[in-house]
């Protein structure tokens, strides 16, 4: 039983000690841009997030759509369910799972660009969300 839950501790610290940040996800997008984490730019970030594009019925859309302006601030999908905050100064958990951060990057630069994002525009807009204070 003891053994059970030494090794039960141990997964959970060890789970913890993988946490994702933003600064581990800017470090992973660059990677696989293969471009320098020094090269992303927090004004494509925010030109990315703030630029309408097309949208599936004819309306213009941006992130800032659901995510609002200021993304210290929580928002609200189409169908009125709450959004945390995007930026990490304002949600401490956000970036922090990559499979999650992928699975909405997927998602979302879907619905709104038509396509999905780069690694170069994840990065991008990780980098601009990040340097929000």
């Amino acid at each position: 039983m003891i053994k059970r839950i030494a090794w039960f501790g141990l997964a959970l610290i060890s789970a913890h000690a993988a946490a994702d940040t933003p600064a581990s996800s800017m470090v992973r997008y660059a990677q696989q841009a293969g471009v320098a984490v020094s090269a992303l730019s927090p004004t494509r970030g925010e030109v990315l997030y703030r630029t309408e594009h097309p949208g599936k019925n004819g309306a213009t859309q941006s992130c800032a759509s659901c995510h609002t302006a200021n993304p210290k601030q929580a928002g609200q999908t189409r169908v009125g369910k709450r959004i945390e905050p995007l930026a990490p100064s304002a949600n401490p958990q956000r970036f922090t799972d990559a499979a999650k951060v992928e699975k909405w990057f997927r998602r979302n630069c879907t619905d709104v660009l038509r396509r999905e994002c780069s690694a170069q525009e994840k990065g991008d807009f990780i980098a601009w969300l990040n340097q929000i204070k």
